[in-house]
């Protein structure tokens, strides 16, 4: 199993209605199966997700951020990993808005080594 402890991921890939970019950075850490994350930049002000890692290895997650027109948004995350040949991690994610938005998307988002 994947420990998330640690890493670092930024967004490769979104959906038109996300506010993740390239320029969003993530910071996971991890405690037994639960994980968060702190992730900012871009249209995000500051964010923040909370979360179980599943049996079967994916992320289930709630998320919350502050973005750059100072609204607060959120929504929930499905991720599913996969290694990738270098041994970085690249997330699958699908998501919905659950604010007054409430459309689906889908991202990725890759590990990267600081």
């Amino acid at each position: 199993m994947i420990n998330y402890n640690g890493r670092h991921f930024v967004s490769i890939e979104n959906t038109e209605n996300g506010e993740v970019s390239s320029q969003t950075f993530f910071e996971y850490k991890q405690e037994g199966n639960i994980i968060s994350a702190t992730y900012g930049g871009g249209d995000i002000v500051q964010g923040t997700l909370i979360g179980i890692v599943r049996k079967d290895g994916s992320l289930e997650f709630r998320y919350n951020h502050v973005n750059s027109k100072s609204e607060i948004r959120g929504g929930k995350c499905v991720s599913t990993p996969k290694i990738l040949p270098d041994g970085r991690i690249r997330l699958y994610e699908n998501w919905q808005w659950l604010d007054a938005e409430t459309t689906e998307g889908s991202s990725i988002i890759e590990e990267v080594f600081r």
